[in-house]
């Protein structure tokens, strides 16, 4: 880790977190957020796995996915306005790839916003190939790029650690 990411520790999300996690989530999300129901609804999957990065005790992202071999799928991932630019989206990324890999998935997928370039950008460098497009999947006009890691391997496999 960087000396920018030093103060930066992940953990398990759990439902305490909820709150901050929301929070995070109506300021990156501006069109249809979750809400903290779906949170709720989400943590209570057994097929749910979810983080929240911290510095120094504050929650400043959290990602989560779905896993249930062969396939993983990346639920949400989100960084807060004040945080971005750190290298967190990238470091919870690594962990919901480790997790579909403790797992024995086979491949994530995933869902951005067609004009998310900084996202897209971030997912190819990982190896995420575009496969498919929802139209009007967030809004009408903001499609949906359906992205696809396989196979996976974890950041140290691909030597990036």
């Amino acid at each position: 880790m960087s000396d920018v990411m030093s103060s930066v520790t992940l953990r398990p999300m759990r439902w305490p977190d909820i709150e901050a996690v929301h929070a995070i989530e109506t300021a990156v999300f501006e069109v249809d957020p979750w809400s903290a129901e779906q949170f709720w609804g989400e943590l209570a999957q057994p097929t749910r796995e979810y983080v929240v990065a911290e510095d120094d005790g504050v929650i400043i992202g959290y990602a989560g996915a779905y896993l249930l071999p062969p396939d993983a799928d990346v639920q949400t991932i989100a960084v807060a306005p004040v945080a971005q630019g750190r290298g967190i989206g990238r470091v919870l990324l690594e962990e919901l790839i480790a997790n579909a890999v403790r797992h024995d998935c086979a491949q994530l997928l995933l869902e951005v916003r067609s004009d998310n370039e900084s996202a897209i950008g971030m997912y190819e460098r990982f190896g995420f190939e575009s496969i498919s497009k929802r139209r009007d999947y967030y809004a009408s006009g903001i499609d949906a790029l359906i992205m696809r890691l396989r196979p996976l391997s974890t950041a140290s496999e691909r030597g990036d650690s």
